[in-house]
């Protein structure tokens, strides 16, 4: 039986959300993100049209289009319309898979016996769109590379269905950085030989492209075959991530105790940006000799960045440290989660920011979360026996 693999994209989402608030924002070239030296989190097809992107700095974004108007963002309001979304899309499809925020894979095989694979995906649309009152578009097609390239033609030709014996039509002329998993380099590796089709690149050797750029090329060559066998993941709500350290002899060191706050905050923040998670709420706790246990929490704007929450968590131990007794253990918690595209929080952070999150981000998942960290938070050693990384359900 062949896979029928849905891909939902809300358009334009956070302009979207903005739009069922503010009427007098629908038509105009609006740009949702920080200051001037933040970063474009999202942006209208208005705005788009001359050349504004996600992901760029503020300043390039306003040289573009001078009359775009700019709005910081309600992560609370995003956060909530997406809860939404998802408890329509749940209660309608067998397998749901929730990719971020505003992006949804569902796994329909068998539909079509019964009703219409494409005529219920459809409906399951128009009742979104009816219910939250924000735009779609989805691609219906045999796997999920097939149809999330469909998703993406789709914002300019309408909601699409590719059948099994179109795939390879329907991508043949495409560009290559129509693959997900195309990014700039390989786009520029792979253009200085010619390859800018994927129909070209799904006719090159399977084991030359694995030459060329490594362990990935095999995958990218399947991808451009159409071949992709990667389940649709159920998707499960993380209500939180945290870690606790207890202390091999009790102490009152206050230095030591900022210390491995500081490695545990730095531990938790990179997870939750390789995740792709902001948080909301920050908890610390702490337990005396004597066992008592007490916790403080309080809420943030949505984030992942390192610098918020070492404050944020610094201010909580200052406010729930009083008696001066010996501690036992001390721990943080980042709850309220929500799924974010971005690695750090766009709305407050700068671009210099931006960029020293992404290059420390890379040096630790290529060499290890310790290849690089801040001098005061080192004495913090993750995955020891005193770490406790908790997954709600």
């Amino acid at each position: 039986m062949n896979r029928a693999i849905v891909h939902i994209d809300m358009n334009t989402f956070f302009v979207s959300c903005e739009r069922l608030t503010n009427s007098e924002l629908n038509g105009i070239p609006l740009i949702i993100g920080g200051g001037e030296r933040g970063v474009v989190a999202s942006c209208s097809y208005e705005a788009r049209k001359f050349g504004v992107r996600s992901a760029m700095p503020i300043h390039m974004a306003m040289k573009l289009c001078p009359q775009a108007k700019i709005m910081k963002g309600d992560m609370e309001m995003y956060s909530r319309l997406s809860h939404d979304i998802t408890e329509i899309i749940q209660e309608k499809a067998p397998v749901v898979e929730k990719a971020s925020i505003d992006e949804f894979y569902l796994d329909i095989t068998g539909m079509d016996k019964f009703y219409g694979s494409y005529k219920w995906t459809d409906e399951l649309a128009q009742r979104i769109t009816k219910e939250t009152g924000l735009p779609l578009t989805f691609a219906l097609s045999v796997n999920k590379t097939v149809s999330k390239i469909g998703t993406g033609e789709g914002k300019q030709k309408q909601n699409l269905e590719i059948p099994e014996h179109l795939v390879q039509q329907f991508l043949n002329p495409l560009s290559i950085r129509k693959i997900p998993m195309v990014g700039e380099q390989t786009f520029q590796t792979l253009s200085r030989i010619g390859i800018r089709t994927i129909q070209t690149l799904s006719e090159m050797p399977a084991d030359v492209l694995g030459q060329m750029i490594g362990k990935n090329g095999i995958e990218l060559w399947k991808k451009a075959n159409g071949i992709d066998n990667n389940p649709v993941e159920p998707y499960t709500e993380r209500k939180s991530i945290s870690t606790e350290h207890t202390f091999t002899q009790d102490t009152i060191d206050i230095p030591k105790l900022n210390r491995v706050l500081l490695g545990m905050v730095e531990k938790l923040s990179y997870q939750l940006r390789s995740e792709e998670w902001l948080t909301s709420t920050v908890t610390v706790k702490i337990r005396y000799a004597n066992f008592d246990t007490e916790t403080k929490q309080c809420r943030v704007q949505y984030t992942s960045a390192d610098h918020i929450l070492t404050q944020t968590v610094q201010e909580l131990f200052d406010k729930l440290y009083q008696r001066r007794m010996r501690l036992r253990l001390i721990g943080v918690r980042f709850s309220g989660l929500v799924r974010g595209t971005y690695q750090i929080d766009l709305f407050n952070d700068t671009e210099e920011m931006l960029a020293l999150y992404q290059a420390m981000d890379r040096m630790k998942s290529r060499y290890g979360f310790d290849a690089v960290m801040r001098c005061a938070g080192a004495s913090f050693k993750p995955n020891t026996k005193n770490e406790i990384l908790k997954r709600k359900p």
